[in-house]
């Protein structure tokens, strides 16, 4: 153990310093008196410090930022015998020094922040050096000298904190822990100072074993998002946002006890949002519509309006809206914060998701938790979360495209077949009627075609159609459909067909629809044969369209139905589109046959 022999000339130092004080000592009896200091004091002390080291270290990793500090400094207060602490963490951007807790906490009556220039947490932050006030009252740097002085409080002790960034997008936390002392002229020694700074550097591994931990989270919550997200795809199954909600939603319960989670997508005119998907589903109108003007929240989330920063009752930020007080907020409206209240919803998160730096989607979420903030790395997983949903949303529209294609490009085949027939006859001239009418089917058709493509980027422009007449033409290309598909033994009736039932729609939404409707009643009716019927009328101020076919389903199947919850996804695409266009869908079963109805808004022809 020779590293711990204690050097001659320190020896005789201390026995010269000592007979300086009346203290007259041989050089054994010193040397003695230093082998007891070390074999006994200092031991004790060492393994006092030891243990206060490893009580910093053994601090709940799961504990806020906030709460690691401040149990630092409570250990610093009572190792150190001081009388309380505070802490400071700077904030760059708006370079002042932000109060981030104390110790006792019921003497953080001090500032929320204080000036970065001209004030020992600055001066410390700056030189990375402790600083030593052994009379506040004297000190000019200290600005509020009175009120520490009627606190019983003279001398203080500032240490520097410093946490290195532990990512890219994480800057240094720099900052002030400030040790109080109740002795006036206080002397502090070197050993004193040095043992404050070692037990702040603990804090260090502290924070960073927190933010490997908060990391790997977020990691382990991402994949789980991912793999809930593309689950069906890798089973070959066709992805619904509904279902993806349902499996991803309790993954980020641990963040926020979420009652509700919405996600919205922005018109191509940003005039209105649509409810793409929502959780739990029997709570939301999915494809109900909201205006943006109308709707203050929903302008804040996606015209980025501002103004921003942190409210009485809502913080606002380019990146998240949280609504903390949703009844007295000036952002929900008075039918929406009596819904939140019944639902005792008593935090409101809205992340916008942006697209080229335009907000194309938003998330909500409802939560009857008290939140009045969240980590940047939670926000991050609610971020990520939304993207996902983005991309999930793409591959159900592109999944519920390809399975509309089916219709017109079997009518496309099938009139291109009859027209070969037609020349391979020789009978063109007496039949150009027919040719001709069969190639305005395929122009009309192939047109569609290229409309469903093309939809993936936009829905078009709204246009007055009569909906009777679209009932007509997709009944002629369902004809065509099931002599493709050999089904010459269903028969076909056209029951009453009122002329004139003008609605206002996307003309390839209706169309989806109504095939949609024709493929499942024709599917449904017997391999035997049976009947399939379409009719049109108006009923109090609505637009009505029917399509029945042979074939019964039972009351659970047809409520299944209505919901849009059939094993295909055509009646989930229609479900989705008739409530787009502010429609509604019925279904009857009964006496061997089936009705399925949608139903549109009529208006009149001098308003189209």
């Amino acid at each position: 153990m020779d590293r711990f022999k204690i050097d001659e000339k320190l020896l005789k130092s201390v026995m010269a310093d000592l007979s300086g004080k009346g203290c007259c000592l041989s050089f054994e009896e010193v040397t003695r008196v230093v082998d007891l200091i070390s074999q006994e004091v200092i031991y004790r002390y060492v393994d006092q410090l030891i243990s206060q080291v490893e009580t910093i270290l053994e601090i709940n990793p799961h504990l806020a930022e906030r709460e690691i500090l401040e149990i630092v400094a409570k250990n610093v207060v009572e190792y150190l015998g001081a009388e309380a602490a505070s802490i400071r963490i700077y904030d760059p951007g708006r370079e002042e020094m932000l109060s981030f807790g104390s110790y006792p906490p019921q003497r953080d009556d001090r500032e929320k922040a204080i000036p970065f220039e001209d004030t020992i947490a600055g001066e410390v932050v700056k030189t990375h050096q402790s600083y030593f006030v052994s009379n506040i009252l004297k000190e000019e740097k200290y600005k509020n000298r009175e009120k520490v002085q009627k606190q019983g409080i003279h001398s203080m002790l500032a240490i520097p904190i410093s946490i290195p960034r532990f990512s890219l997008k994480d800057v240094d936390t720099e900052g002030s822990l400030q040790i109080y002392y109740q002795e006036m002229d206080k002397t502090f020694t070197p050993l004193e100072a040095k043992i404050a700074e070692m037990l702040s550097r603990r804090v260090s591994f502290v924070i960073a074993r927190k933010r490997i931990m908060d990391l790997q989270k977020l990691n382990v919550t991402k994949d789980k998002i991912v793999e809930q997200v593309f689950l069906k795809l890798g089973k070959r199954e066709s992805i619904k946002m509904r279902e993806v909600f349902n499996l991803v939603i309790p993954e980020l319960v641990d963040i926020m006890r979420i009652q509700r989670c919405s996600l919205f997508s922005v018109s191509e005119d940003r005039e209105y949002v649509v409810l793409e998907a929502g959780y739990p589903e029997i709570q939301h109108g999915i494809g109900e519509k909201f205006s943006v003007m109308n709707e203050p929240y929903i302008d804040a989330v996606v015209n980025q309006t501002g103004p921003f920063g942190e409210f009485e009752n809502e913080k606002i930020f380019p990146s998240y809206i949280l609504i903390h007080n949703p009844q007295e907020s000036h952002l929900l409206p008075s039918d929406l914060k009596r819904f939140l209240e019944i639902q005792q919803i008593h935090s409101v998160l809205y992340i916008p998701l942006k697209v080229n730096d335009v907000v194309n989607y938003f998330l909500a979420f409802d939560a009857q938790a008290h939140h009045r903030r969240f980590t940047e790395e939670e926000l991050e997983i609610f971020i990520f979360f939304g993207k996902e949903l983005m991309k999930g949303l793409r591959l159900e529209k592109m999944d519920d495209i390809l399975h509309d294609f089916k219709n017109p490009a079997i009518a496309v085949a099938g009139f291109a077949k009859r027209i070969q027939k037609i020349f391979d006859r020789g009978e063109f001239l007496s039949k150009k009627e027919s040719v001709a009418q069969a190639l305005d089917i395929i122009l009309k058709e192939a047109s569609r075609i290229q409309e469903l493509a093309l939809t993936l980027h936009g829905e078009g422009r709204e246009e007055v159609v009569d909906l009777t007449e679209k009932l007509k033409n997709r009944s002629l290309i369902n004809q065509e459909t099931m002599k493709e598909l050999k089904r010459e033994s269903i028969h076909l009736v056209e029951g009453g067909l009122e002329s004139a039932l003008m609605i206002r729609c996307y003309p390839l939404h209706i169309e989806r629809v109504l095939d949609n409707l024709f493929n499942n009643a024709t599917n449904a009716i017997p391999r035997e044969g049976g009947m399939l019927c379409i009719r049109s009328y108006r009923r109090e101020g609505w637009a009505v369209a029917e399509i029945t076919n042979t074939g019964q389903i039972s009351e659970e199947d047809k409520q299944r139905y209505l919901h849009g919850e059939g094993r295909g996804r055509g009646l989930h695409i229609t479900s989705r589109l008739v409530k787009l266009m502010g429609g509604k869908t019925e279904a009857e079963s009964g006496e061997g046959q089936t009705t399925f109805r949608v139903m549109f808004h009529l208006i009149d022809k001098g308003n189209a």
